[in-house]
């Protein structure tokens, strides 16, 4: 993904009449959204603290909103006496039984949501986590199939209960994108195409996100020669103009969500909005990834959230102006994540609750 000069082609009129067609429609919806900042409570750790003293540290950290990987009733119930706007997750585990049994849906959501709610201020049903990115197994390709539909069966017991407020979505990662640069090329990939669009239609359909996992850090880490740290970390002056919008940008984060926006459209589906369900940079790693440090880590995520709590929203290039609901990865450092060792080191805290940095979700220490 290097920084280089593509020459414009037929299509560029085209790209950027569907992207402008849907702003207005874009923007009073965007007014409407709560540019909270929030964090993923990830508990894959055995040293973590109790749940009373996790929510406690989330208040402390002036965070808007969480996001759970489950739905857990302890921590739902604890959050009940706060004032933070809760995401909860479907595993995708249970995806095929609630796709294929109406009862089984309306089971999930009684337990998992009326017995919190209104109480507790749940906002958004993740139905499974990166669904599309798992393919290797029959089960893996059956629950792909299922995520939708049981999508739809959770949004259709919500709408049976009269609940309108809590809209359902699912989290996908970037590697759904066969090309994201420049990104006007964005596009996904073929092969999943067929699973994409039906999602894109429900998520119209609802007035729902398009829920984005988007790590700057690993596309740098990729191509720590092509990509500037600085651009990735929204520091220095380096822009990039995509030729074939004519989109100037100022830094990797917005290059990758506008991809997204562009792939999209292709598709016809310009007026789906965009949340970032994950972001974030690791604070520590091997000695082969030199970007993973704590200077770093505060860097990227204090500009995150300086730009996704700007008033007045800033946006992106593509569609500026609008509000990105965002949630920062991730709370705590989790000492049995797999993978490599930058992969127990995205904490905001260390496991005894002291932070890594500072950082005020609230975003005002950053207001410029």
């Amino acid at each position: 993904m290097r920084l280089t000069v593509y020459e414009m082609d037929k299509h560029t009129v085209t790209k950027m009449t569907i992207i402008s067609l849907s702003f207005l429609y874009l923007l009073a919806c965007s007014r409407a959204i709560s540019n909270r900042i929030g964090v993923n409570f990830g508990r894959v750790g055995n040293n973590l603290p109790p749940p009373s003293r996790s929510i406690e540290l989330l208040q402390i950290m002036k965070a808007g909103r969480v996001k759970l990987y489950d739905a857990d009733h302890e921590i739902l119930q604890l959050l009940s006496t706060t004032n933070i706007e809760v995401t909860v997750m479907v595993t995708n585990e249970e995806i095929s039984g609630i796709a294929n049994n109406q009862q089984v849906a309306d089971q999930w959501v009684h337990e998992h949501i009326i017995n919190h709610y209104p109480a507790t201020m749940i906002r958004y049903v993740l139905v499974g986590n990166e669904v599309l990115s798992y393919t290797s197994t029959d089960q893996d390709m059956r629950i792909m199939r299922d995520l939708v539909p049981a999508m739809g069966r959770i949004r259709t017991t919500l709408k049976t209960l009269g609940i309108n407020n809590i809209k359902v979505g699912t989290p996908l990662a970037m590697d759904i994108m066969e090309s994201t640069f420049p990104p006007s090329s964005g596009v996904f990939k073929p092969e999943i195409v067929n699973h994409i669009v039906p999602l894109l239609n429900f998520l119209r359909g609802t007035n729902s996100f398009f829920f984005l996992d988007v790590y700057p850090f690993l596309s740098w880490a990729d191509n720590p020669t092509g990509i500037n740290l600085d651009y990735a970390l929204f520091e220095g002056n380096q822009t990039f103009t995509d030729m074939g919008s004519g989109l100037t940008y100022t830094n990797l984060l917005d290059q990758m969500i506008d991809s997204v926006y562009f792939a999209m459209a292709k598709l016809g589906y310009n007026n789906v909005k965009i949340a970032i369900a994950e972001t974030g940079w690791p604070h520590g790693g091997g000695s082969n990834q030199q970007g993973a440090s704590k200077e770093n880590a505060a860097k990227y995520n204090r500009n995150v959230i300086k730009k996704m709590a700007a008033v007045p929203p800033k946006g992106t290039p593509a569609q500026p102006g609008f509000i990105i609901p965002t949630f920062i990865f991730s709370m705590y450092d989790e000492n049995e994540k797999t993978g490599p060792e930058s992969e127990r080191h995205w904490g905001l805290l260390y496991p005894d609750g002291t932070p890594v940095y500072e950082v005020d979700l609230s975003g005002k220490a950053y207001k410029s």
